[in-house]
C-alpha cells in the first residue's frame, strides 16, 4: 500500500474486536515499503494498541509485513488470551473517543479541522478529525 497515494483504513475498522488494526497494518506495511508518505507509524494511537497487545511497533511490523489478516487476528487474540471483553472495549473507547488533553492540543485540532472543513464544529475526538481528513466525513 503507498499511503503517499492512499489513505489507510478508517481507525473506526476493527480487527479481532479491536478498532484501529487493520490502519495499523495499513500503516506497518507502508513503513516497511517505504511509502508511509506524511503518515507517522507508530503514532500515538499505534502506541495506545501497541502496549495493549503487549508488544512493540518492530514486532507488530514484522507480523504485519509477513503474515495474513487471518494470521494476525490469531496472533492478536493469543496476545489477548488475559484481556477481557471490557479491557477490549476499554481500549476501543481509548482511541475511538480520545480528544485533545491540554488547550495546545485543543488548538491545533481546531486549527487542522477548519483548514479542512470549519462548518464540522461537531468533531471532538481525533478519529473524528482523521476521517475528516481523509474524506469519510
Amino acid at each position: 500500500m503507498n499511503l503517499a497515494q492512499e489513505s489507510p483504513r478508517s481507525p473506526r475498522e476493527k480487527l479481532a474486536d479491536l478498532v484501529h488494526l487493520p490502519r495499523m497494518i495499513d500503516k506497518a506495511r507502508a513503513a516497511q515499503q517505504n511509502t508511509l508518505g506524511e503518515y507517522i507509524y507508530p503514532c500515538p494511537l499505534d502506541q495506545i494498541m501497541l502496549e495493549f497487545l503487549g508488544t512493540d511497533s518492530d514486532t507488530f511490523q514484522e507480523k504485519a509485513c509477513n503474515n495474513t489478516e487471518e494470521t494476525l487476528s490469531d496472533w492478536i487474540a493469543s496476545q489477548c488470551q488475559n484481556r477481557s471483553l471490557g479491557d477490549k472495549d476499554a481500549v476501543n473507547n481509548k482511541i475511538l473517543k480520545g480528544q485533545p488533553d491540554s488547550p495546545e492540543k485543543w488548538e491545533s485540532f481546531h486549527e487542522i479541522r477548519n483548514r479542512i472543513d470549519p462548518t464540522r464544529t461537531d468533531l471532538t475526538t481525533w478519529v473524528d478529525l482523521i476521517d475528516l481528513d481523509e474524506g469519510r466525513l
